[in-house]
């Protein structure tokens, strides 16, 4: 992130084949570095922005300068002249507010010359009347009679002042209003036929109603002073999906008896509720906006905090650009000793600057050419959703020849890879094919259990950036990824050996009868190669294990009798020891060995002896000691086994002694774990992963923080045919989807019962608190038949209370 002092430091160059659009160079900056230091850099070459944010004005002077910078880019940009002089304008502004409903705005006559087509179509609300002058001369009689029907109207209520004030870009900051009594009619329309003189076209003269102050508590004293009023200022920030969120709160306290402005009132923080409008952009065109890619990130909101029938009320005054966001920084900056802990506040601009890095990470991704290998099922559709909103040009290599992600793609490469023991005469083979298309390839990443070997060999051949084949081989095959950690004693330390679990790798009869002498029991066994639980089961005692291995071995025989599990690996297993304990998921972020971001989610209880996951929460229950062990636990397992690049998931269990590692899948979390990373945190795991892969670090909050909570269930065919053929069917869930009732994802196209299932969907409720989604939850299960004898939701939901 770099600051320019001066519009000189930046300059623009036409892009090629975007005809209108120009690239930002940046030749001077100041750049900013941990610990305080700052350095005054010059960039030879000049550096290409991909996000920019300018201090912007009307009027000559840099703030002109800047605006035109802003102007028609090919980065984005989040905030641009046109937009601010949009957001600005009292009137529109209030209309805009009005129009929505929910948001009190003063009761507004407003006399408008020449107004803009956004405020043409009649009045907005009952307190908001405009009326549209044909010229500015000789409108007497009208103004005259409008004035006096709006002082002796029913939206003045008790009100005894009113203002009279310009509205427009021209006036932002550079005119004092004036105060009249509710009775002075003959002083009101003088002061607007004054002001109307003044006017150019789509400009407005105002009257507006003056609110009283509330009467803040005062220390008692024969001379307690003027009374104090009240301002309360919001900043709000876009966030992922184009949402607005309250990012800050604070008031400005001052006297009563003059006008209270951001710059003589003091800053204090106040606890509110705000439900900002930031929908009028999606209307506008990109000439009307400054460029297809400019739009306003932030947003303040000014209320006057008035009393009307006993009940505190803020009433919305007007949006601006920066002053609110100057107002909390000061604030921010008045706290001699930063709070720390939960209770520490986030920097008003936090969640700004997560919208700056977020777009810019989208700017330099499109375009990028990745390979894709193995396109995998239904659950994993958003892939081509995601790719198509971020622009990237995918080619895919698929084993299938009639997917339906063939038809999504740049390029499809048909190529049988479903035995994996031939992955390195596979990998050379891709490679010639990738080089006669003559695919200029920026990256190449799999999200597919059964490619990640292959991907790792590929990326080799063609010299890509990838964890190397070694470490993904490693982490594939589970026994060997805790036999190899269970050696890896450090430095560092902790070291990984501690999270490590006992196991034996069982190819034959011979193997499980040695195996049950050298790993305690009751154990688990599930296959070396696995997925989704398939195959995984709690077995107690020797025949237990005799009989578990003989049915895996004569039902999953190969890829044929359960696609997608890894059965094109063979159909080995182990036996490790069953540790008690809570499980959970950790998804990293890594690149270049550090650790860039972690997100800890909760599972319930499963239904042993299988292992099949039922339920989940997001964020973690645990206290943030526990809640770092586990990312620290994750971290240290996958820099044992070699895992320094890309987007990974590790399971483990929380137990007396610490987190133990149940297995690391050196991908992207499957089900629905990006699905709730987005909702919940704004991080896209898939985006992450697409970057790695293209050898750029990914820019993330270090401590990211939820907005909200989610609870889910699985839903199983074995145990909800009826329901999902009925009372929830996918077009009941999707529907409730669609009204944000509950959060769906469909992880199998079809309802088909088998011994070795994986789940069918997850339904899962959203709730400002674990407790209350977890309640509305359970009650959605109970309406929908998903709860039952066999399915108690209750029970899995019971680790989350």
């Amino acid at each position: 992130m770099l600051l320019c002092l001066s519009p000189a430091w930046l300059m623009k160059m036409p892009a090629p084949g975007q005809p209108g659009e120009a690239a930002l160079l940046v030749s001077k900056a100041v750049s900013f570095h941990p610990g305080g230091l700052t350095f005054l850099d010059d960039f030879v070459p000049p550096r290409r922005a991909t996000y920019f944010l300018a201090g912007l004005g009307l009027g000559p002077g840099r703030g002109r300068e800047a605006a035109e910078l802003a102007r028609d880019l090919t980065c984005p940009t989040g905030a641009s002249a046109e937009l601010a002089r949009l957001l600005e304008d009292r009137l529109l502004t209030r209309q805009l507010l009005a129009q929505q409903g929910g948001v009190a705005v003063p009761a507004t006559l407003a006399f408008t010359y020449k107004p803009p087509g956004l405020l043409r179509g009649g009045d907005a609300s009952p307190g908001l009347r405009l009326v549209e002058l044909s010229g500015k001369e000789g409108q007497k009689t009208l103004v005259k009679e409008e004035v006096e029907a709006f002082l002796r109207s029913e939206a003045l209520g008790d009100i005894l002042q009113v203002a009279v004030k310009l509205s427009g870009w021209r006036w932002r900051g550079r005119q004092a209003l004036r105060l009249h009594s509710q009775a002075e009619l003959g002083a009101v329309v003088d002061t607007v036929l004054a002001l109307l003189e003044k006017l150019e076209e789509e400009e407005s003269v105002l009257v507006e109603a003056v609110y009283p102050p509330v009467q803040l508590p005062c220390s008692d004293g024969p001379s307690p002073g003027p009374s104090l009023a009240v301002r309360v200022c919001a900043v709000v920030c876009r966030t992922q999906g184009d949402r607005p969120l309250l990012s800050k709160v604070v008031c400005g306290v001052g006297r009563g008896d003059r006008p209270l402005r951001h710059h003589n009132s003091l800053p204090r923080t106040l606890e509110a509720a705000l439900a900002a409008v930031l929908a009028l952009e999606a209307g506008l065109s990109a000439e009307q906006r400054g460029g297809c890619r400019a739009y306003t990130d932030f947003l303040g909101v000014d209320f006057a905090l008035t009393a009307a029938g006993g009940v505190l009320t803020p009433v919305a005054l007007e949006l601006n650009g920066g002053l609110c966001l100057e107002a909390c920084g000061a604030l921010e900056g008045l706290w001699a000793a930063p709070r720390l802990g939960p209770a520490a506040d986030e920097a008003a601009a936090a969640p700004l600057v997560e919208t700056m890095l977020r777009r810019s990470a989208r700017c330099l991704m499109e375009g990028k050419q990745l390979l894709v290998v193995g396109a995998g099922g239904v659950s994993k559709k958003f892939v081509w959703e995601a790719a198509r909103d971020y622009g990237l040009q995918l080619h895919l290599v698929e084993s299938d020849p009639n997917h339906f992600a063939s038809q999504l793609v740049q390029t499809f490469i048909h190529f049988d890879m479903t035995e994996h023991r031939r992955d390195e005469e596979n990998a050379r083979l891709l490679a010639e094919l990738v080089r006669a298309r003559g695919l200029k390839l920026d990256g190449c990443f799999s999200y597919w259990d059964d490619c990640l070997v292959l991907t790792a060999l590929l990326c080799q051949e063609l010299g890509l950036p990838c964890s190397s084949p070694a470490a993904m081989r490693l982490a594939k095959q589970k026994s060997l990824t805790q036999l190899h950690l269970l050696h890896h004693h450090g430095p560092p330390w902790p070291a990984p050996s501690l999270h490590a679990v006992p196991c034996c790798p069982l190819e034959s009869e011979a193997d499980v009868e040695r195996a049950v002498h050298q790993v305690p029991l009751p154990g688990v066994m599930k296959l070396e190669f696995g997925a989704g639980a398939v195959g995984v089961r709690l077995v107690e005692d020797a025949p237990q294990c005799h009989e578990h291995f003989s049915r895996i071995t004569r039902d999953l025989q190969g890829e044929a009798d359960h696609p997608g599990i890894g059965l094109g690996w063979g159909n080995a297993m182990l036996l490790m020891e069953f540790v008690e304990g809570t499980e959970h998921d950790v998804d990293l972020v890594l690149f270049g060995g550090r650790l860039l971001a972690a997100f800890v989610s909760d599972n319930g209880p499963t239904r042993l002896p299988g292992f099949t996951e039922t339920a989940a929460c997001m964020p973690t229950g645990l206290a943030p000691e526990q809640e770092a062990q586990m990312v620290q636990a994750a971290f240290r397992c996958c820099l044992g086994c070699g895992l320094l690049d890309g987007v990974f998931n590790v399971e483990l269990k929380l137990t007396e002694a610490g987190p133990r590692l149940i297995e690391i899948n050196p991908r992207m979390g499957g089900f629905y774990l990006r699905d709730w990373i987005l909702e919940l945190y704004g991080v896209d795991l898939l985006l992450a992963a697409v970057m790695v892969a293209c050898g750029l670090r990914p820019a993330l909050p270090t401590r990211p923080r939820a907005r909200g909570h989610l609870v889910g269930v699985m839903c199983l065919v074995s145990q909800h045919l009826q329901a999902l053929s009925s009372t929830a069917s996918r077009e009941t869930l999707q529907a409730l989807h669609d009204r944000g009732l509950l959060r769906l994802n469909l992880l199998e196209e079809a309802l088909v019962p088998g011994e070795y299932e994986e789940p069918y969907c997850s339904v899962a409720c959203a709730g400002p608190s674990p407790t209350e989604a977890r309640l509305r939850l359970l009650g959605l299960c109970q309406g929908l038949g998903i709860d039952g004898p066999s399915y108690p939701v209750a029970h899995f939901l019971s680790h989350f209370k």
